[in-house]
């Protein structure tokens, strides 16, 4: 139900500023009629009609209705017809009550017979009674004319409750407030709440039932409920444009005592203005019971609040300047930051620049000393080889010298000659020599089959045969890799013609991958340090 709350008072708020809508809507409506009453031709037609205007004009604006209800009681004498009369009567009755005129309302019903009331009348017939001393038994000051009063109240509500039928709203709204009355509270409750589930009623009648259940729970103390029905009931009253009605008085009441002001000072004037506009006097009297405690303390918060918006203004006057100071304060240290940081990009600038020069000299060293570092490595390498190989091969030309010497001391100068003029030797040394610089290549440069390969479109890569480490084109490669590039020293160490060597050269650029300008170039770089 707490949520459901600040939903309804939405709700309200949202039908109160439509409520021009709302009222323009009937004013339209009694506008028809009244054209429809010019054009009348009959006094029969004009009597209904007026009729109509009477229950547009209830609970509007009572001075109306007492002039439409005395133009029924003229047009009905015209006619001549009694129940016609009657019914005028009890219409004059009614809406004196309504404006405070209790003295005359009761003049007007003492005019009417109850012997020759029609049945369809009766219930009209109590209802005015009822509600006239009702109004009495509420406004007298004297006890004992209050529990008269209040004696023929029940007499006539009782009347109302035998003649009504018992499904209609009107007798279920006259039972529940016969409850009331009785202390009966929980049971008028339990059947409006029934009624209300189970029928669909027109908005002014759902705005009297649910005013009538509000005063069931307030009975009982159930503030909530009170609360939640009295604004159903001002919802009503809101979308039905009337201009009489009790359950937004007594809902700016509760508001007043739950704390909120603005609606309740709100809601009360609106009750005053529409009390005013409708001339219902009893309403005017019971909204100024209030109205002066509710507006005092009203204009008392707006006034503390007003204080307070003051001592605010005050405040923010004060932080404003302190605010203008600082963002002069800071406007002037941005501008210093603005000349120190065009300094510092000037710095930097430089730096920059300086930077750059020194990355490319940090380069260039770097290159000079991976080359250094490499051709120290490589130097070490074949350097440590090649003194074990120029000392082997200084112990097998000994050898060698050693076996030729036997040769001649014994006289064999045919065999001698034959060994001197032999090249199985040097063919033998030379594939010595080729396959230690394959073991010591392939030491320095493991992947080098592989990486070379990788440089070689895949058609053409280089196939070794068993137990072959490098074949000619491979050793080609790797004497570039170790920085021998000139064709004419390969041809040397090859033993190879240089057109050849040219032509292998050619021929592996033509079969690369790569760019074939740059193809020895990745030679180059396979198994680098870099890598």
């Amino acid at each position: 139900m707490a949520d459901e709350m600040p939903m309804l008072l939405s709700e309200l708020d949202k039908a109160i500023k439509e409520r021009p809508l709302y009222i323009k809507k009937r004013l339209e409506y009694l506008e028809r009629l009244n054209k429809m009453l010019d054009n009348s031709e009959t006094n029969e037609q004009r009597y209904h009609i007026l009729g109509e205007l009477y229950s547009g004009y209830s609970s509007f604006n009572a001075d109306s209705s007492l002039h439409v209800a005395r133009a029924i009681y003229e047009v009905a004498q015209r006619i001549q017809n009694e129940d016609y009369q009657i019914n005028a009567l009890m219409n004059m009755a009614e809406i004196s009550g309504v404006a405070g005129m209790f003295k005359e309302s009761l003049d007007l019903m003492k005019k009417v017979n109850r012997e020759r009331l029609p049945d369809y009348l009766r219930p009209y017939y109590y209802h005015v009674y009822r509600t006239v001393y009702g109004n009495m038994a509420d406004y007298t000051v004297s006890v004992a004319q209050k529990g008269q009063y209040n004696r023929l109240t029940d007499s006539y509500r009782d009347s109302i409750l035998l003649v009504n039928n018992q499904e209609s709203v009107t007798y279920q709204i006259v039972k529940a407030d016969r409850y009331n009355v009785h202390g009966q509270c929980k049971e008028a409750i339990a059947m409006l709440e029934d009624y209300t589930n189970k029928h669909k009623m027109e908005v002014h009648d759902e705005a009297i039932l649910y005013y009538t259940l509000s005063n069931s729970y307030s009975l009982i103390g159930d503030k909530e409920n009170q609360k939640r029905c009295l604004l159903l009931s001002a919802i009503a009253d809101m979308k039905s444009g009337v201009r009489e009605y009790a359950s937004l008085r007594e809902l700016a009441v509760l508001l007043y005592q739950e704390g909120d002001l603005d609606r309740a000072y709100s809601y009360l004037k609106l009750c005053m203005e529409d009390a005013a506009m409708c001339n219902a006097r009893l309403r005017i009297i019971e909204t100024l019971k209030i109205f002066p405690v509710i507006n005092e303390a009203y204009h008392l918060e707006k006034a503390r609040r007003q204080h307070k918006l003051q001592i605010m203004f005050i405040c923010i006057c004060i932080l404003s300047f302190i605010l203008l100071g600082g963002v002069y304060y800071m406007y002037y240290q941005m501008k210093r930051l603005a000349v120190a940081r065009r300094q510092v990009i000037d710095a930097n600038r430089k730096l920059q620049d300086l930077n750059n020069d020194l990355c490319l000299s940090n380069a260039k060293l770097k290159e000079l000393n991976h080359a250094l570092s490499e051709n120290t490595y490589l130097k070490e390498i074949y350097i440590g080889r090649y003194l074990d190989q120029c000392s082997t091969y200084i112990e097998k030309l000994d050898e060698y010298r050693k076996s030729l010497a036997k040769l001649a001391a014994v006289g064999k100068v045919e065999e001698l000659y034959h060994q001197l003029k032999s090249s199985r030797l040097v063919d033998k040394e030379l594939k010595d020599f080729y396959a230690s610089f394959d073991d010591t290549f392939l030491l320095l440069f493991p992947t080098f089959v592989d990486d070379f390969n990788k440089l070689l479109i895949e058609s053409e890569k280089v196939h070794l045969k068993p137990n072959e480490r490098l074949n000619t084109e491979l050793r080609i490669f790797a004497l570039i890799r170790l920085g021998i590039t000139d064709s004419v020293k390969i041809a040397q160490f090859l033993r190879y013609s240089v057109t050849t060597i040219y032509n292998y050269r050619t021929k592996a650029r033509n079969k690369a991958a790569c760019n074939r300008d740059e193809f020895e170039k990745y030679v180059m770089q396979i198994g680098s340090l870099e890598q």
